[in-house]
């Protein structure tokens, strides 16, 4: 991506609430993750889920232009300053792998594990229920549509995990996969995303 067009991408600004990333005019957590403490511990996020990411992400993941997916892999890779024992690719389901071709959150993870040198494990977690897809459901139907959706085959015990996805809504899908790396014994879980859809979006 050339610099001018770089510097027009919708960065998210840094006085963001640090366990869910939507922007706080200033502190460390907002008052929703203080009231109700979702089942994982951060989220970084890059980009705001507006033009033209939502338009390249789109593209990438339902167009399967994958070279995308190296564009905005190095964009993670560059913002991330943890450093976690393994990152986690949120699953897909089988049949959603078979109709897509690719699983969009392993291509970013594999990019940002080669940037970072974070281990990534593909193989930790499965999702074994093919749910709907979580973009045509109304907001408060999206935690109810992935319950139950995952399970995790390794042993994390003691140990801290990132789990990699392009687009965060309302974190559904990252809270519910939380609550299973917790049960393997996640002792800290980061959500570190492409794209964060603001309110109002």
């Amino acid at each position: 991506v050339c610099l001018a067009c770089d510097a027009g991408l919708p960065r998210l600004r840094a006085t963001a609430c640090r366990v869910c990333a939507l922007p706080i005019p200033s502190g460390d957590v907002c008052g929703a993750c203080l009231h109700n403490p979702p089942p994982y511990d951060h989220v970084a996020a890059v980009f705001s889920y507006d033009f033209p990411i939502d338009a390249l992400i789109h593209a990438y993941k339902y167009g399967g232009n994958l070279a995308i997916g190296s564009v905005l892999g190095e964009a993670l890779g560059d913002t991330i300053g943890e450093r976690p024992d393994f990152i986690v690719p949120m699953p897909l389901s089988e049949t959603r792998l078979r109709e897509r071709g690719f699983n969009q959150a392993l291509e970013i993870a594999r990019v940002v594990g080669r940037r970072t040198g974070i281990p990534v494990r593909s193989d930790a977690c499965r999702k074994v229920i093919d749910t709907e897809p979580q973009a045509t459901l109304p907001w408060k139907r999206r935690a109810r549509n992935v319950r139950g959706a995952f399970v995790c085959d390794a042993d994390l015990g003691g140990k801290t995990i990132a789990v990699i996805d392009d687009v965060m809504t309302t974190g559904a899908t990252l809270a519910e996969l939380a609550k299973i790396l917790r049960r393997a014994g996640a002792i800290y879980i980061s959500g570190w995303v492409v794209a964060r859809t603001l309110p109002g979006n």
